[in-house]
């Protein structure tokens, strides 16, 4: 799983840049959203849009990277596909993390807030 990142308007977007988040790759997930979420904006929003298949591994390292990002930032979840959408709906996470429908309207969000 690679993870890359990009700041916009101190926003800090980090993209899944793989079609699963299972139990072979959670551990280096939750290292690299550690890596990027170290000197990040108070906003960190992840981006899942190539993101196709989450097991119970995956689930917990995207919960262990919102620990990870602690009670000075929010860490924020966009463009679930269906599949991913579904698991987080099950699980009750869909309470827990602020879930946006993509990218831009997840930005878009923010700007509107900080005016």
């Amino acid at each position: 799983m690679k993870l890359t990142y990009r700041d916009i308007d101190g926003i800090r977007v980090i993209t899944a840049e793989g079609a699963r988040i299972d139990a072979a790759v959670a551990i280096s997930f939750k290292d690299q959203m550690r890596e990027f979420s170290e000197d990040a904006p108070k906003r960190i929003i992840l981006d899942l849009a190539t993101v196709e298949f989450l097991d119970s591994s995956g689930l917990g390292a995207i919960v262990a990277a919102m620990k990870q990002v602690g009670v000075e930032r929010n860490l924020e979840l966009a463009a679930l596909t269906q599949t991913v959408g579904k698991v987080f709906a099950l699980t009750r996470m869909d309470t827990i993390f602020k879930i946006h429908t993509d990218i831009d309207s997840a930005i878009n969000i923010g700007l509107a807030n900080a005016s």
